[in-house]
């Protein structure tokens, strides 16, 4: 079986910079991390391969120092990864992004099975997983809970879906967004370390990929645009009361009747 797991380079901190005129994220500044769904997604992968056999092949789209993630996916056990770096890739919405991803999924001669994290910390949008399937025309189920079986010919998986929960057998190939806490991430291994040491990590461009049309990625190929960015109000700093009960009750009451919340 041939699984490729979708991953992203997210910030590390709630600290991030914003280019005032895209509304784009700086990808290049600050510290960075895997996306915490991704791990789960991974950690599914390289466990449908211990029972099915295949490969699994880690594909994301940033800057070339998502290499670091790629080499921790090594570390895991993943057998390949790839990166999409290019300047036309940047400033990408959910459709430029799912769009660039899709073209480069085509470029490694598809997938048996794509699996992607829910959502991303960054954009919280939990929609370029599905859109890379509707690219791709194959059928995907999302906010998978559970992988409950698998065989060589479909996979089948539960859903919980806020109010109901479902179990679906979708046949390959297909694409299946994960949620967290559905099993745990192992740990980076330093055997997988030294033996995946000299692996390289491949870099595909715009120029690889088999549709030139500008329009469908980047900042061009992004309907969606940011109209203005503003620091959130900063919130109000907590109020310590000193003196007996009696005492604290009546200051209390006498704060909230200056704010008139009574």
């Amino acid at each position: 079986m041939k699984i490729i797991v979708c991953m992203k380079q997210v910030p590390a901190g709630t600290k991030v910079d914003i280019d005032p005129e895209t509304g784009a994220m700086k990808r290049l500044s600050g510290e960075t991390r895997t996306n915490p769904y991704d791990l789960f997604a991974l950690e599914e992968a390289l466990q449908l391969r211990e029972m099915l056999g295949g490969t699994v092949t880690v594909l994301t789209m940033g800057p070339p120092q998502a290499e670091e993630m790629m080499r921790d996916a090594y570390m895991m056990g993943a057998d390949d990864a790839v990166i999409l770096s290019d300047r036309k890739f940047a400033g990408a919405d959910v459709l430029a992004t799912s769009y660039a991803l899709t073209q480069g999924i085509e470029v490694l001669g598809g997938a048996d099975l794509i699996i992607c994290g829910r959502q991303t910390t960054d954009g919280d949008t939990a929609q370029v997983g599905p859109a890379i399937a509707e690219h791709l025309g194959i059928p995907h189920a999302a906010w998978v809970a559970e992988v409950v079986g698998a065989d060589e010919k479909s996979i089948r998986v539960r859903q919980d879906l806020v109010s109901v929960s479902q179990v679906s057998e979708i046949p390959y190939p297909c694409l299946i967004t994960v949620d967290k806490d559905m099993c745990v991430p192992r740990l980076p291994s330093y055997l997988l370390k030294q033996a995946s040491k000299g692996r390289p990590v491949r870099v595909l461009s715009f120029e690889d990929m088999l549709d030139h049309d500008l329009s469908r990625y980047g900042l061009i190929g992004s309907p969606t645009s940011v109209e203005r960015m503003f620091a959130p109000p900063e919130a109000e700093r907590q109020v310590y009361l000193q003196g007996s009960a009696e005492e604290k009750a009546d200051a209390l009451f006498q704060i909230l009747t200056d704010k008139k919340l009574i």
